[in-house]
This record gives C-alpha cells, sequence and structure tokens, in this order.
C-alpha cells in the first residue's frame, strides 16, 4: 500500500484565506494521523498576479499556525515543461485536440448560450476536424477530449458518491494559444509526479476533480482518492471571500488570537469528534479522520473564536502566555521595556482576567506600560476635595508600610473609608482614576501591588491633586 501523501496548493496572489488555512489543517492533520507527508505547493503561474511577498506570508502563516509541510516548496512553475509535455503526448494519444476557434466565435457561442438562459459549453466544433482544415492566421489551443456518453461517479471520501452526466463536461482547454497551460492540467500532471494518495480541497473544486480524472485516465495514472470538504460561509450565510473582514491569518493575529487556539477553532469548523470541543495538537493528529467531516458549509463565527482563545488565554501556562504577549506586542504594539515586562509578567494573573484577546491585555496592562497617566476626562472630574484628601493621605500611609502586600494595604483602606465617612468605591476609585487615568481597570490592590511602591508614589505625587 502507498504512503499516504497531501498536499496543500494555494495561489500566491493575495494572503492566505482562513478557507486556504481550514484546508491546509486537514491535509496535515489527515496525513499525520497515517503517518504519511504533507506537502506545500505554490502556484505561481499566473506570473501577472503572483507575488514573493504573499508566497513568504502563505508559509509564514503556516508556520504560525502549527502546520509544518515535508521537504521544500513544490514550485509549479518550474515544471511548465513537464504540463506541456503531457499535452502534447494527449494529443498524440487522441485524447486531445487543437482548436482553431477564433476568440469572437467562442464570444458569439457565450452570448447565444445567455440568450437561451443555459450554460455555455463549447460546442466541439474543431473535435473531429482534420489538421488540414486549419486556418493560417490563428494560434490554436488545446482542448482535452471529454467523454460525451454515459456518466460517470466520483466516490467522494466526505460527500459520498457523486454522479455527473459526461456531457456537461465541456471539452476544457488545457493549453493556451500562447503555449501556456491551464489549471486542470497543471494540477493533474503535479499531484501525478509529486504522488499525491489523496485530494483534499473545497468542494468548489468537484467539478475540476471530474475533469481531473479524465486526464489521469487517459494518461493510464493511478487515481489518487477524493475528498471536498463544504465552504466555510459568513455568519450570514454567504461565501466567505477574501474581501471580507476577517478573512485572512493577519486579521486575526493582528488582534490577539492565538495560533493554538484558532487551529482548534478551525479544526472544529465542519469536524467533529464525539462531543470534545478542545484539541491538543497532539490529540488533533491523533483523532482526525475524514468520516468526521460534515457534509453542510460551516459559518465562521467571531464570537466563538473568541470564546476559544479566552479558554487558551485563561488555562496557557502563564509563562507561555507571557511569550506570546511579549511577540505579540514586538510585532503589532511597541516592544515593552524590561522593568515593564516583568511587571506585566507578574499581574497576568488578573491581567488576563476577561481578556478574550492578547489585544485585551496590552489594553488592561496600558496603566503599567504608559510612562505617563493618560486621563479620560469626565473619569478625572471625579477628583474632587474629598477624593484629593484620600489620595493624600493614602500617600502618607504608604510611606510607612516597608512592602506591598495585600495584607499591609487592606488595614490602610479600612482606615481612609472609616475616617472619611464613606465605602470602598469612595476611596478605591479615586486612587484609580490617580494611578490608571480611568475608573475602571483592575481590582485597586492589584493596580498598587503591581505598580510598585516607587511608581504609585511617583503617581500620587502629580501637583494635580494638591
Amino acid at each position: 500500500m502507498k504512503k499516504v501523501a497531501t498536499r496543500f496548493a494555494p495561489s500566491p496572489t493575495g494572503p492566505l484565506h482562513i478557507g486556504g488555512v481550514r484546508t491546509a489543517l486537514f491535509n496535515w492533520l489527515y496525513a499525520k494521523n497515517q503517518k504519511g507527508e504533507f506537502y506545500l505547493r505554490v502556484e505561481d503561474t499566473d506570473k501577472e498576479r503572483s507575488k514573493e511577498e504573499y508566497k513568504n506570508q502563505i508559509i509564514k502563516s503556516l508556520k504560525w499556525i502549527g502546520i509544518n509541510y515535508d521537504g521544500e516548496e513544490y514550485i509549479q512553475s518550474k515544471k511548465i515543461q513537464d504540463h506541456i509535455k503531457v499535452a502534447n503526448e494527449l494529443v498524440k494519444s487522441g485524447h486531445a485536440y487543437k482548436c482553431y476557434c477564433s476568440s469572437e466565435e467562442i464570444e458569439e457561442q457565450k452570448k447565444r448560450a445567455k440568450q437561451k438562459k443555459i450554460p455555455y459549453i463549447y460546442d466541439r466544433k474543431w473535435r473531429d476536424k482534420k489538421e488540414s482544415e486549419a486556418p493560417k492566421d490563428i494560434k490554436p489551443v488545446i482542448r482535452f477530449k471529454s467523454k460525451i456518453d454515459g456518466t460517470s461517479i466520483l466516490k467522494d471520501l466526505v460527500q459520498g458518491d457523486i454522479e455527473i452526466d459526461n456531457k456537461t463536461i465541456e471539452d476544457f482547454i488545457i493549453l493556451r494559444n500562447d503555449g501556456t497551460p491551464t489549471y486542470n492540467l497543471s494540477a493533474s500532471v503535479d499531484d501525478h509526479q509529486m504522488n499525491m494518495t489523496h485530494i483534499i480541497r473545497g468542494d468548489d473544486h468537484k467539478i475540476n476533480t471530474f475533469k481531473q480524472i479524465q486526464i489521469y485516465q487517459a494518461m493510464k495514472w493511478d487515481l489518487p482518492s477524493f475528498a471536498h470538504i463544504p465552504l466555510i460561509h459568513t455568519i450570514d450565510g454567504k461565501k466567505l471571500s477574501k474581501r471580507d473582514k476577517a478573512s485572512t491569518l493577519d486579521d486575526y493575529s493582528k488582534i490577539g488570537i492565538m495560533p493554538d487556539a484558532l487551529r482548534n477553532y478551525l479544526l472544529r469548523l465542519g469536524w467533529s469528534y464525539k462531543d470534545k470541543e478542545i484539541f491538543t495538537l497532539d490529540e488533533s493528529v491523533k483523532y482526525f479522520n475524514l468520516e468526521g467531516i460534515g457534509k453542510s458549509p460551516s459559518k465562521l463565527d467571531m464570537s466563538r473564536i473568541l470564546s476559544m482563545n479566552e479558554h487558551y488565554i485563561k488555562n496557557i501556562n502563564e509563562k507561555d502566555l507571557f511569550v506570546q504577549f511579549s511577540d505579540y506586542c514586538k510585532i503589532f504594539k511597541k516592544a515593552i521595556s524590561n522593568t515593564k515586562s516583568e511587571k506585566i509578567k507578574n499581574s497576568l494573573t488578573f491581567l488576563k482576567n476577561k481578556a478574550k484577546t492578547l489585544e485585551d491585555i496590552f489594553n488592561n496592562g496600558q496603566y503599567i506600560i504608559q510612562e505617563e497617566v493618560n486621563f479620560n476626562k469626565d473619569d478625572f472630574k471625579l477628583i474632587d476635595n474629598k477624593a484629593k484628601k484620600i489620595i493624600s493621605e493614602f500617600k502618607k500611609e504608604l510611606m510607612k508600610a516597608d512592602k506591598l502586600s495585600r495584607e499591609i494595604l487592606e488595614p490602610i483602606i479600612n482606615n481612609l473609608i472609616k475616617t472619611n465617612d464613606t465605602n470602598f468605591k469612595g476611596v478605591g476609585q479615586p486612587l484609580r482614576i490617580a494611578l490608571t487615568g480611568s475608573k475602571f481597570g483592575p481590582g485597586i490592590y492589584d493596580i498598587i501591588i503591581s505598580l510598585g511602591r516607587d511608581e504609585v508614589t511617583k503617581r500620587l505625587n502629580n501637583k494635580i491633586f494638591t
């Protein structure tokens, strides 16, 4: 039995789409579950739109989410001559032919089909004509001679048996009149040369699969198995496209979604194993199978992604969380100084409270990160004379404390409540505004301890509180 081999074959014509990431993930997991190999093929034959930056972004994105491919990237444009050679072999064996229809003729056929409200299918005009009848001034395309009679059945590993009338598949172009191969030819040749055993891709490729199977059969190659995954839709039920907000991995890493959380979400998007929700990387590989993939489209739900991310933030080891947080800040915010980094690290237990993203942790920790306190104008209005008196008295008591802890701070706060005839909010709120600039934020004890005595004293010494 052949060793399982799968591939992910993106075009570097834009950033990696979230649907593509899930396809890559399913291919990778299936290969690893079957102790097989997973390859990356870069389909860069569209020279005008393919860019090196997109290729690099695709590679970086896959690594970010934890998908590592075997061997080097397979670059499709380097294999063009192999594709052309197969096209010529198909002509020789009578499975393809030169078509001399002008672009005007094709346009006319399309126009007539539109008027009749039927799908356009090339009329096969040159299928059985002799080469001697060919016009001299037209460069031909090469078309594959598709089956006309009967039906074909695709034994799909996700969708089950899919039957199609052969006459609905046109004699599709495999080589353009400029000599360049088309997608269906290139993909077939590459998959054969790469010894692919399983082609797992979106179900918008079903018609391509029927075409590619015919190329395989004409060349007498061993057929791979095919599995077509339902597409991802928006929450409104429309097909997700690259133009949609939050459609690329960068959209998620930017707001602080962690790779493990997004990978777990994408794994569960259209796939299930019993009633299990959270999967480690090892568990994902261990339990993944094609039988668990559903047949209906899945909806991309941002609230579910945030919920999954919150779960990971709460449950991840805090050392690992801090490493991911630091990396996030370096890339998307700004690198945090060593002193402040240490304070953030020691405060993660409460800074991560209610945080759904790494950006939330960054925002929660702003009062530590900022050199100067930025006051919310409305909140600052709450600093009246009574509040200033409480701030001044707290500062005096703080000077007497040799260290900061909740046990030391609690009696000081309670005494201020008593002597100022107020409640906990009456003391906590002015102090929180003075130290962070806002009446909202972490608990007052956490704020004071996280800042440290010197920083608290410095902030309370601000002239605006006298």
